[in-house]
């Protein structure tokens, strides 16, 4: 099933080449395998295979299938299931209660007929940008035989998932980056909607002002097909031609350390897409610099997730990850006045960015500036914290912007993944699927990201 679309998947079960329960019993299967290794802390081989044999029956009864329906999607260890405790990549939720009730978005998948196979791995309390998880062990991403690379994260397991073929489509959630930086290095494709498109019940919270309920795939049309089951409706997509698009490049902080295969693979996609018609304009976009100031105090994420982890916190301090402890504690440092002010400052700065774009379709960049370092490269805290704060930086200026973001595979065969993020403000999930559709369409002509 590995590079399997939706729209292929279903094309193949039509043809009575394959069904819903032997893609899913592949995938049971093959999630227990060395390469899976770190990419499900749980799996539901009853649960799921019952979905598929359901999906199974309704085919041959010829009734219309939900978009999902008896196909494998997986969900990240961060949102509830009914009777489970969520662990969220930690050890120190062991214990704890279950949940009385599933995430809404895990209900939503549900009401589909999704086949879930299994929860996730992820970077503990999905705080980092890296991947990496102490407790649970990393995944290794798919994209390199020879070398143990990051997968990205915080939903790590979750793009591995769906780079190894385990699943046509992994939730995950995105603060700061968590959908579009594993997706851009696995060379997926990733999709933070607007925040409020999706209801966050139910999942366990790192920043409430940034949280995104979101998913991964191997394609901007089963992106939106999920998006449409968690939120609860479709986008309303009007197709455009990526001729007359109007795409505008920041050159403030969004390149600076770039590293040379990503400025390739990024200035070999522009050349395509302007080559096809589309209009792409060279910004300033001074304001971006603002973002250290704006964050400054010690960041949202870590005073919010102060205030979801006080209590666990205060309990079971050594069962934590020394990276995330570190982080908590610099929030807890952090006084009312200061947030209040950083509250401020970030409304007053989406008002500015948001009279930037004006005009444009979206605003693209590469996803990430870097390519998936070695895991083995980041076993120091300053290597960890260095390629965290690189990872985090292009993604995390759209959740403080409460925009929504498509990250796109540009990389060209043989070169380890690179992603191109389109972007575009908050409510614009429509429009910006549109230009992604475009986009993806014409890279994929030139032979880039497939």
């Amino acid at each position: 099933m590995k590079h399997t679309t939706i729209a292929s998947l279903r094309a193949r079960i039509a043809r009575g080449e394959t069904t819903h329960e032997q893609c899913v019993a592949a995938a049971l299967e093959q999630a227990q395998a060395p390469a899976a290794a770190h990419v499900f802390t749980r799996l539901y081989p009853e649960a799921s295979l019952a979905a598929a044999r359901h999906a199974d029956a309704q085919l041959r009864a010829s009734v219309e299938l939900a978009p999902l329906a008896g196909l494998p999607v997986s969900i990240k260890d961060l949102y509830d299931v009914a009777g489970e405790t969520t662990l969220a990549g930690s050890v120190a939720c062991q214990g704890e209660g279950p949940a009385a009730a599933d995430a809404t978005a895990v209900a939503r998948l549900r009401r589909q007929g999704a086949s879930i196979v299994g929860k996730t791995n992820m970077s503990e309390f999905a705080f980092s940008g890296v991947g990496i998880n102490p407790h649970y062990g990393t995944p290794r991403n798919p994209a390199d035989a020879a070398v143990a690379r990051i997968p990205g994260g915080s939903s790590s397991g979750a793009a591995v998932s769906v780079a190894l073929g385990l699943s046509v489509a992994a939730l995950g959630s995105d603060t700061g980056g968590s959908i579009r930086i594993p997706a851009a290095l696995c060379g997926l494709v990733g999709f933070k909607n607007t925040q409020s498109r999706v209801p966050r019940t139910g999942s366990l919270e790192l920043a409430r002002s940034l949280d995104t309920v979101c998913a991964m795939s191997r394609c901007v049309e089963d992106a939106l097909l999920v998006d449409a089951a968690l939120a609860g409706a479709p986008l309303t997509v009007r197709r455009r031609p990526l001729a007359g698009l109007r795409l505008a490049v920041p050159r403030t902080l969004m390149f600076d350390g770039i590293a040379p295969a990503v400025a390739q693979a990024f200035e070999r996609a522009v050349r395509v897409l302007s080559k096809a018609g589309a209009a792409v304009v060279d910004i300033p976009a001074a304001e971006l610099a603002e973002i250290a100031t704006i964050n400054a105090p010690g960041g949202f994420s870590p005073v919010e997730a102060a205030a979801v982890h006080r209590e666990r916190f205060a309990q079971r301090r050594a069962d934590f990850d020394a990276r995330v402890a570190a982080r908590i504690e610099l929030g807890m440092g952090v006084s009312a006045a200061d947030y209040i002010r950083m509250q401020d400052r970030r409304r007053d700065w989406i008002a500015r960015m948001e009279q930037q774009l004006e005009g444009f379709d979206a605003l693209i960049c590469p996803t990430v500036p870097i390519v998936a370092p070695a895991i083995a490269a980041l076993a120091a805290d300053a290597d960890f914290f260095k390629a965290n704060g690189l990872l985090l930086r292009n993604t995390f200026a759209i959740n403080l912007l409460d925009g929504c973001a498509f990250s796109l595979p540009c990389q060209q065969a043989g070169e380890l993944p690179v992603g191109l993020m389109l972007t575009s403000v908050r409510g614009d999930d429509a429009r910006l699927a549109a230009a992604a559709l475009a986009v993806e369409a014409g890279l994929q002509a030139a032979d880039l990201g497939r």
